[in-house]
């Protein structure tokens, strides 16, 4: 199918696409586009006009400042995956974008993009949470930090307001923390079906779940019955029953009841790929 007619513009920086965003009503962000574009197909989105950012090189890049390492919304999959900054200080992010589509999707694709979209079977929302990120939104009025507990609000809902952009993803760096993500992807779309990302420190666990919900979610009751004690006997108990099915969604891929079990069956891998 065919998309609806629209404007393109290619934004020169960030206050320009604030300012192309003003100017037209109804436009809509394009930066992979691999989201957008299929959704404009299927008429599910018929934006006025579309801002291409994807050359805007304010957006791009990786950094360490200070004890926060900042990511710009516009670095591509493949340069998350090939980071040696990020390998080092946060190996979940690179483990997580090697799980996306296939070269041509990562080198293309964007993390803000990814984010920003919320899908609830993504793989980056679970990461964000349990590394506790926060998220830079950028309008013509200001710019605020929201913290990453306030940033998904639902399935393909999120903090972003109407006129603001995303523009870049600030990680407090963990020293001496363990982390990975475990993931059972759709054979076909490689979606998560159920991925479960953790970050393990010695003050205690942090455990999210996505593809499981209508947003990515922490699992309180695995990080409490953790605690601290990361041995084989206490992760088998504490992700014995890591979230209860209710909270869940099912469909033609899994019940709510098995993605459940299988919630608790990859906190385990992600735990022991963590400390391996």
């Amino acid at each position: 199918m065919y998309t609806t007619d629209f404007d393109y513009h290619r934004a020169t920086s960030v206050q320009n696409a604030l300012e192309l965003l003003a100017a037209n009503d109804g436009a809509k962000l394009l930066a992979g586009g691999h989201s957008l574009v299929p959704s404009m197909k299927l008429r599910l989105a018929s934006p006025s006009a579309l801002i291409d950012i994807s050359q805007v090189a304010e957006l791009q890049g990786i950094r360490q400042e200070g004890d926060t390492l900042i990511i710009g919304a516009g670095t591509t999959h493949a340069q998350i995956l090939h980071s040696e900054l990020l390998k080092k200080l946060c190996p979940i992010l690179p483990e997580a974008a090697d799980w996306i589509g296939d070269p041509m999707v990562r080198n293309c694709g964007t993390i803000g993009g990814a984010v920003a979209h919320a899908d609830p079977a993504a793989d980056y929302p679970a990461s964000m949470l349990a590394l506790e990120a926060s998220f830079k939104l950028v309008s013509q009025t200001g710019e605020r930090l929201v913290a990453v507990a306030d940033f998904f609000h639902g399935m393909f809902e999120t903090a972003v307001q109407e006129g603001e952009m995303l523009t870049e993803i600030h990680i407090p760096v963990q020293a001496g923390a363990k982390m990975s993500y475990a993931k059972f992807p759709h054979p076909a779309s490689h979606y998560a079906i159920v991925g479960v990302a953790v970050v393990l420190t010695d003050s205690g666990a942090r455990v999210a779940l996505t593809g499981a919900g209508a947003k990515a979610m922490r699992l309180p009751r695995v990080e409490q019955a953790l605690g601290s004690d990361y041995s084989e006997a206490n992760v088998a108990a504490a992700t014995h029953n890591a979230v209860d099915a209710g909270d869940l969604l099912g469909d033609r891929f899994a019940s709510a009841e098995y993605r459940a079990h299988l919630a608790g069956v990859f906190a385990q891998r992600a735990i022991a790929q963590a400390t391996a």
